[in-house]
């Protein structure tokens, strides 16, 4: 086993706003998720460290005070993360239940959840594409009407209702995969 390095000093604001703006220059994140990250770093040093509970209780207060400072500056923001992971959840196949559950897991409050726009041509685009991942119905090869009902039930269970994944279900191979095209060139 390698000989660990000693633990350091606590990590104050400074070091903990570089750890932040280094995670979002990789990562998109929401203010509930770079907390996430700031207490996990936190935690690890104080494991290490075997740190005194004010010490520590010091550390959180400051990435709390690190990421309330980076939301107001505009590095973290909870709306724009939503939009843009509802797009490309919805140009994968997802449906707006399956994206709201996501956005949810990824800790965007739920009134930024319900204010995004519910539109059904998209909710229809997402199922066909959906249904094009899965090779369901129409892109069944070679198309089975038996399975009709199968599919049916996995699309409810992706969070499609069931007019949209009728509607989806019953299209013709062509007319879906240019309604998918047309819906990713918005």
């Amino acid at each position: 086993m390698a000989p660990t390095s000693p633990p350091g000093p606590p990590p104050d604001a400074r070091t903990l706003q570089e750890a932040a703006l280094r995670y979002l220059a990789r990562y998109a994140a929401t203010q509930t998720g770079l907390m996430h990250v700031l207490m996990r770093r936190v935690d690890r040093w104080a494991r290490a460290a075997a740190a005194e509970p004010d010490v520590i209780a010091d550390a959180k207060r400051a990435a709390k005070a690190v990421v309330v400072r980076l939301a107001a500056a505009g590095a973290v923001d909870d709306a724009a993360f939503a939009a843009a992971r509802a797009r490309s959840l919805a140009r994968s196949g997802r449906s707006r239940r399956a994206i709201a559950a996501h956005l949810a897991a990824k800790g965007v409050p739920a009134p930024l959840t319900a204010a995004l726009p519910d539109d059904p041509d998209a909710e229809f685009a997402a199922a066909l594409a959906y249904a094009r991942r899965r090779r369901l119905g129409p892109f069944r090869n070679p198309p089975d009407a038996a399975q009709n009902l199968r599919d049916l039930a996995r699309m409810a269970r992706a969070g499609f209702t069931q007019d949209v994944a009728e509607r989806a279900l019953d299209m013709e191979a062509e007319a879906a995969e240019a309604l998918i095209i047309q819906s990713r060139q918005i």
